[in-house]
């Protein structure tokens, strides 16, 4: 029988900090089997941090499930922090992290920005990567900011303008800079409130169906101020990439085995963006899920990640 639901819950069998420079220190965790194939967890955002449901995409019998926080995010510290908080920092501190854990090659899993992040780390260090599942395609490009600022108010137009009642008519021209503006601030009067509205409006659109645990759990102020800062900080220097850089180096991940999982309705990171890497990436397998949007969550998508998960977990 193919399996749709997650595994049950388990608990880190190790836990640890790794001091990257002068500022950060990232926090990470290993739980299933110490001796299974190894797999690096990278979550979204930029900012958002892991949490414990994310060990339960994999099998723990046959998995090492590496999760850790990025930069600024959840329990990596400072939280927020924004100095060396850069794409490339990032991908350096995955191969920091498989270093430290004797790690020679592993596989990479990850969804919206998570994607990106293993597609720019796929790219930089291809021959450390068994493989590949990635959901919830974000290239970085211009186009795909711009529908998350202005687009989406298409399809949630009451979500779009709690996002910008707090802005000045002639703010709501340039969304990303006045928010910008709001959480490089110091003053909590300031930068919370704002925090709290950029992060709500990412989790209200992030599901098929209302879900307002997620927009709750969006909606808190920890999860808010380091996804809002961090996001906005990468949005504002274009994630730190060229336009179409991960396009352009398909051919450096070509031959390893890959799997695209994209929700049909997913507002967040539309479908034209995994399609691009699709018809970049033509080897890979690519799953369109018929009735989901955006949130790993969602029945349709989390059930075709546990299938990819499977299907890798014999590759060494």
């Amino acid at each position: 029988m193919t399996r749709e639901q997650l595994f049950p819950p388990i608990n880190p069998y190790e836990t640890g900090r790794l001091a990257l420079d002068g500022t950060h220190i990232m926090y990470w965790e290993q739980s299933g089997n110490p001796h299974g194939v190894p797999v690096v967890f990278l979550h979204g955002g930029p900012g958002a941090g892991a949490t414990p449901v994310h060990r339960r995409f994999f099998d723990p019998s046959a998995y090492r499930v590496i999760i850790f926080d990025q930069r600024g995010a959840g329990r990596s510290e400072p939280q927020g922090e924004l100095t060396n908080n850069t794409t490339q920092d990032l991908i350096d501190d995955i191969e920091a992290l498989r270093v430290h854990l004797g790690i020679d090659r592993w596989m990479v899993f990850g969804g919206s920005w998570g994607s990106t992040l293993a597609l720019a780390y796929g790219q930089a260090h291809p021959d450390r990567c068994i493989g590949m599942v990635l959901r919830g395609i974000f290239l970085g490009r211009q186009q795909e900011l711009d529908w998350f600022l202005y687009g989406m108010k298409t399809v949630f137009p009451e979500n779009w303008n709690r996002l910008v009642e707090q802005l000045t008519i002639e703010e709501r021209s340039d969304i990303l800079t006045a928010y910008h503006q709001r959480l490089m601030n110091t003053d909590p009067r300031i930068h919370l409130p704002a925090a709290r509205a950029w992060s709500a409006f990412e989790g209200s659109c992030s599901t098929l169906l209302p879900s307002p645990e997620t927009v709750a759990a969006f909606s808190s102020d920890a999860l808010a101020y380091a996804l809002s800062r961090i996001e906005t900080h990468y949005f504002v220097n274009d994630l730190f990439m060229e336009e179409d850089q991960l396009l352009k180096g398909i051919d450096r991940i070509r031959e390893i085995p890959g799997v695209i999982v994209q929700g049909r309705y997913d507002m967040v990171c539309p479908i034209t963006s995994a399609n691009a890497l699709h018809e970049a990436w033509p080897e890979a397998e690519y799953v369109v899920v018929p009735d989901a949007g955006h949130s790993a969550m969602e029945p349709g998508i989390r059930a075709a990640l546990i299938r990819a998960s499977e299907r890798l977990k014999h590759r060494r």
